[in-house]
């Protein structure tokens, strides 16, 4: 009932005093710090370092781990680690996880970029994993901790704001630091952040393990695929998977390796002629070979006639990996139909105005702009995180006042715009200083002692990321309500890994066609490209909407038959 749990700033008070809470907080700056320090700051040591923009483009790539992350989540999901399991199931995984990176920033605070990009890329590519994976853990904390005095809702909102904190000190307090001391004594300073946030780790609360066997018993049902069919489907998604990390991993380390004075392997080329077949490799082919087991099951094609034995080690271990990488699939493909390819295109292009340029931000302000590290560090990491909140607050006002798929359209609308607003800004700005004359900024700007150059700057960001802040409340909503609850993490894991794949092996050309044609035509061609977005919105809106018409017509024709039904046995309706 609506009046059964306390709402509004109610609930609030009573989640925030519970240590779930502050243990959320703790865990979501812990997410954030290490994605904001290899993802964005990374870049601007880069830049510094005087890397051209093709190779921090390719060193970007380190974001594919959490594309990726979803193929490692059943094992964050059900392993044991070995000596450190007793501290819990979440627990331990997210200690693992904060050890590495604090080992990985320690290791890239004594490389030198310049000199040793190849060790420089495989310690990041080391911390990017250890964060990819420690997300994975942070999520499923989430949910199974969740409760009545600390809904997910809230701690999701917690999460975020500890995730905001966590992205301006390792964005602004990181450039700060840079502007007065070396890059290698910055990132030392933040391993010793993290090694903070594995103390409090140490002290969090944890759920207990499911019971064992219940998945391997499942599988062993009759009208359950054998194990052949089953091993077949596993060897098919994991052969993709793998082609498609060892492609990628391959082509880093080619450009990474060039020898002095000879010609690097083309991103562009690469993107071009082997992009689409990562991308078919990894969801296409997935999604085929799970919609195939799901027709095989219905028609009763390849399943066992009797219960199975799985008392072997093999095959329990088949049921586990099969249960793990093919099942989660295998329910999202039955439920949603091919309806699963409009919410697959709406997931892979929705965040692609910003993931694909995100990379370069930090060159583009502090190289091409000439902006100052302590003025970026404001602009973006300060006053840009604050905007960001403005526009999540923003969003999720538009949810509860408009609905879902609205906010989600607007959602997908503002955000290419946002790129228009950059193309200007690297064009000198001019509509941007109209706008801010106008609308008596400028004016404002010099009140409080911030010239024409800098009141761009702030507009520009402050534009974008209001809009990633709307885009990304109604994403995240979305995205969590068409996962199913019996495949919470792996699906969870999945979905939002696809996020960063289109946007991950896009920086790759965006970087390479940033050195050829500069900034303003690269985002005018990122605008065009968020448009596909838009069109995936109203597909699924409809989609959905056709549904929901039928969904609603169906409880009339059954309650007409059941009418029907007792005036024909003559007895009265209760």
């Amino acid at each position: 009932m609506a009046n059964e749990r306390p709402k509004g700033w109610k609930l609030l008070r009573a989640a925030l005093r519970t240590r779930k809470s502050a243990t959320m907080l703790a865990f979501g700056f812990s997410s954030g710090l290490p994605f904001a320090l290899l993802i964005g700051t990374l870049n601007a040591w880069l830049g510094d370092a005087k890397i051209n923009l093709a190779t921090i483009g390719v060193l970007s790539w380190i974001g594919l781990t959490y594309s990726f992350k979803f193929l490692w989540s059943p094992l964050v999901d059900r392993v044991e680690l070995p000596g450190i399991w007793r501290f819990g199931r979440r627990k331990s995984w997210i200690m693992l996880c904060q050890a590495v990176l604090i080992l990985s920033f320690a290791l890239l605070a004594m490389t030198n970029p310049a000199t040793s990009i190849g060790w420089f890329a495989i310690f990041a590519v080391m911390g990017s994993l250890a964060s990819a994976t420690q997300d994975i853990a942070v999520d499923a904390w989430r949910i199974d901790v969740a409760d009545e005095d600390a809904p997910v809702e809230l701690l999701s909102a917690i999460y975020q704001f500890g995730y905001r904190i966590a992205s301006i000190v390792g964005g602004a307090f990181a450039l700060f630091l840079a502007a007065r001391m070396s890059w290698g004594v910055v990132y030392a300073i933040m391993a010793a952040f993290v090694l903070v946030m594995l103390f409090v780790a140490a002290q969090a609360p944890d759920t207990e393990r499911p019971p064992r066997g219940l998945l391997n018993e499942a599988l062993e049902q009759p009208g359950e695929l054998n194990p052949r069919v089953r091993l077949a489907a596993l060897a098919i998604v994991t052969v993709s998977w793998v082609w498609a990390i060892a492609t990628i991993a391959s082509f880093m380390a080619s450009m990474l390796t060039v020898a002095p004075g000879a010609k690097p392997p083309s991103v562009a080329d690469f993107t071009r002629l082997v992009g689409p077949w990562i991308i078919a490799a990894t969801v296409l082919v997935p999604l085929i070979v799970a919609a195939t087991t799901n027709w095989m099951r219905a028609h009763g094609k390849g399943v066992q006639a009797e219960h199975g034995d799985a008392s072997g080690s093999g095959r329990t271990a088949l049921n586990h990996m099969y249960g793990a990488l093919v099942s989660p699939l295998a329910e999202l493909s039955g439920r949603l139909g091919w309806g699963v390819l409009i919410i697959i295109g709406f997931i892979l292009t929705y965040a692609l105005c910003y993931n694909i340029w995100s990379s370069f931000a930090f060159p583009f302000y502090l190289d091409y702009l000439k902006y100052t590290k302590d003025e970026v560090a404001f602009a973006s990491k300060i006053f840009g995180i604050i905007m960001t909140m403005i526009g999540i607050s923003f969003g999720g006002y538009l949810f509860g006042k408009i609905g879902k798929f609205p906010t989600v359209l607007i959602g997908a609308a503002v955000t290419p715009f946002g790129n228009l607003v950059y193309a200007d800004l690297a064009d000198g700005g001019p509509t941007i200083d109209v706008v801010a004359r106008v609308t008596g900024l400028t004016a404002l700007g010099a009140l409080l002692g911030t010239d024409e150059r800098m009141v761009r700057l702030l507009m520009a960001i402050s534009y974008e990321n209001i809009a990633t802040g709307i885009a990304l409340t109604a994403f995240v909503a979305y995205l969590s309500g068409i996962v199913s609850k019996k495949f919470t993490a792996v699906q969870y894991a999945l979905l939002s890994s696809l996020t960063f794949l289109v946007g991950s092996l896009g920086r790759g050309v965006a970087g390479e066609a940033f050195d050829s044609y500069g900034y303003a035509i690269v985002f005018r061609w990122t605008a065009a490209a968020g448009l596909i977005a838009v069109a995936f919105v109203l597909m699924e809106w409809a989609r959905v909407t056709a549904k929901e018409r039928r969904e609603r017509a169906r409880p009339a024709d059954t309650g007409a038959r059941a009418t029907e039904a007792l005036a024909e046995s003559g007895e009265p309706a209760r």
